[in-house]
């Protein structure tokens, strides 16, 4: 599946959060979103995952409006994680799993729970609380729950914020072992520049609500006559005129 962005904003009140941006991310590609914070990142998120609705413009999935009547179906393909988004905490893990494979209207929801568990090592706290957990292991099952119904769109709202660097790599490893053996569409958005230079196909950089700067991690380097995209990003986020 594809999503295509054309001429999005979205005002709360008199503050313009999203600025008619607009771009398309291909299929089995991944796209990465930077920005810092309070640039429009999770609002754009959320209107692409059609929980905020547009001030104006439209959000396309394989050519369908995320609003339309097949809004059910088309929500059925997708997923989100974020370390944000808390997970219900008096419930276990695979409670947890349950419940939204239930959602989701996963088939064989067992033998998925239990495929999902040993591939991201949830085995050992699958019957804990979920808010008795640590940071890594709540990464860990939100990024199980964003996968349960294997997506064919994902939306990883910074998926390794606050890990250590070990269990912040497994989580990257995994990342891109599950898309080199499935077809999915992903859009992260990240802080880590080390991780989009690794996961992402191509980005976007927002400021102040609009797209000021686009391209693979490789040509915004050269562009901008940085060694790395960190240094790139910082260039252009402190930067006072619009780059794009």
């Amino acid at each position: 599946m594809d999503i295509k962005v054309n001429n999005l904003s979205k005002k709360f009140s008199n503050f313009l959060a999203v600025n008619n941006i607009n771009f398309t991310l291909g299929k089995n590609k991944t796209l990465g979103l930077l920005g810092p914070n309070g640039c429009g990142k999770t609002t754009s998120i959320g209107m692409m995952l059609g929980l905020i609705t547009p001030s104006s413009g439209e959000v396309l999935i394989n050519g369908q409006n995320v609003d339309s009547a097949n809004r059910n179906d088309l929500l059925s393909k997708m997923n989100f994680a974020s370390p944000y988004i808390e997970l219900p905490k008096k419930l276990t893990v695979k409670e947890n799993l349950t419940v939204y494979g239930r959602l989701y209207g996963v088939k064989d929801l067992k033998n998925r729970i239990n495929e999902i568990s040993e591939d991201l090592n949830l085995n050992i706290f699958l019957n804990k609380k979920t808010g008795e957990l640590s940071s890594g292991q709540k990464n860990r099952v939100s990024l199980a729950k964003s996968l349960i119904n294997k997506p064919e769109i994902l939306f990883l709202d910074e998926p390794t914020a606050s890990l250590d660097p070990d269990i912040g790599d497994f989580v990257r490893h995994y990342i891109e072992s599950y898309k080199s053996k499935n077809e999915i569409t992903i859009l992260l958005a990240s802080h880590n520049m080390r991780e989009v230079e690794r996961l992402c196909d191509s980005v976007i950089v927002m400021k102040e609500g609009k797209i000021v700067d686009r391209g693979t991690c490789k040509d915004l380097i050269n562009k901008h006559g940085r060694d790395n995209l960190e240094d790139t990003f910082l260039k252009i986020a402190r930067s006072k005129n619009e780059v794009a």
